[in-house]
């Protein structure tokens, strides 16, 4: 039973508990643990679990299903989690996650259900998308925008978006990054890779995450130690045939797909040389973050969102001859690569804290629950005509 001031909050529109996907669902959980641990009532809406238990870290898990088809899987699991969540006992607020899923705040909002909306990245330049879902995304945002109570941004560059397009306020909530001070390195001996020996790549195969000029880049550098690239493409065949032909041949060059093992994936984090990020269209990325928190020197596409996370403390490319000039520096540089990791980890620790994520979450329903909302201010928002 929930006494006193304690809350009762829900949380929508992702993968849901246990995490085993991106930065929304690591949110979600590191969030909403924290948050149960401190008396809430924690309702996470969860779609595709293997586990089909009621209760994960102290959260309250209610599993739904989802039409399985890429164009409407989460927007059908979200529709189903609101009609779900009205129909009961009525919290006090609720989080929705990613600006797709704004058509159903109206539904919350309607039940008397304070609703933020975590907007997330600029979903809507992601090549994956063709012209009507790019469409989608712009209208969703505007939407999102007219009828939630709170907008998040997880990065002052998104908040900076909202303002400039909208006129609108924006809670900034960051996300937290794990800090890992020691991990073991037996697991290396699986992919026959030593400490400090190599480079790694962590991404999805996606053209705006640049993996194709890093490893073009790489390819064209004279460095010696491995590249070790993780990943897949959910949807692009295509890009994914461009990296493994830039990959061909090259020796030093290892594609090793999908890794879903924590703790392996822990360890290469822990013992890279560097990270090498080139993702470019979200905010604050929680892959950058594992990175830092590891200790890992990065390699990062150059963008605003990237040079704020690390504030400036790395090496930056925007093209592949670039990223092969970087490769070269670090590896001509172990001191240098070792001491970017450990001021990348020192800033991580100071600015990047789950607990502190986890404070403003709360602050953010108690707001919420008490009837603060943009509302007012946003219902009659319309976008900027110039493009940003």
């Amino acid at each position: 039973m929930i006494k006193g001031n304690a809350l009762t909050i829900a949380m929508v529109g992702t993968r849901g508990v246990p995490a085993a996907y991106g930065g929304f669902e690591t949110a979600v959980e590191e969030v909403g643990r924290r948050l149960a641990d401190r008396g809430h009532d924690v309702v996470v809406y969860t779609r595709g679990s293997k586990s089909r238990e009621k209760k994960y870290l102290g959260m309250r898990v209610v599993h739904l299903p989802a039409i399985p088809v890429k164009q409407v899987e989460t927007l059908s699991h979200t529709g189903f989690s609101a009609l779900h969540l009205i129909f009961r006992r009525r919290p006090h607020a609720a989080f929705v996650f990613n600006a797709a899923n704004s058509p159903f705040v109206p539904l919350l909002r309607l039940r008397r259900v304070p609703t933020a909306l975590h907007m997330d990245g600029l979903e809507w330049r992601r090549s994956k998308w063709g012209p009507r879902g790019k469409a989608y995304y712009r209208w969703a945002e505007q939407f999102g925008v007219r009828t939630s109570d709170a907008l998040i941004a997880d990065a002052p560059g998104i908040a900076d978006y909202y303002t400039h397009q909208f006129d609108v306020p924006t809670e900034m909530i960051r996300y937290g990054a794990p800090i890992l001070d020691a991990v073991a390195d037996t697991r290396l001996d699986e992919l026959d890779l030593s400490p400090g020996g190599y480079h790694l790549i962590v991404a999805r195969f996606e053209p705006e995450n640049h993996v194709l000029e890093i490893v073009e880049g790489f390819r064209r550098s004279s460095a010696n130690l491995p590249l070790v690239v993780v990943g897949s493409a959910p949807y692009s065949n295509e890009y994914t045939e461009r990296i493994q032909r830039a990959a061909q041949g090259d020796e030093r060059i290892r594609l090793v797909g999908g890794v879903y093992d924590q703790e392996l994936l822990d360890a290469l984090y822990f013992h890279a040389l560097t990270y090498d990020h080139g993702h470019s269209v979200g905010g604050t990325n929680p892959s950058l973050l594992r990175a830092m928190g590891a200790g890992t020197a990065t390699i990062a596409f150059d963008v605003p969102f990237n040079r704020e996370v690390l504030e400036g403390n790395g090496w930056f490319f925007t093209t592949p001859d670039e990223a092969a000039a970087a490769f070269e520096r670090a590896e001509a540089d172990h001191a240098g690569a070792r001491e970017s990791g450990r001021r990348a980890q020192e800033r991580a620790q100071a600015v990047f804290r789950w607990d502190e994520v986890a404070d403003a979450y709360e602050d953010l329903a108690r707001r919420l629950s008490s009837g603060q909302s943009v509302h007012r201010i946003a219902r009659r928002a319309r976008r900027r005509a110039e493009d940003w």
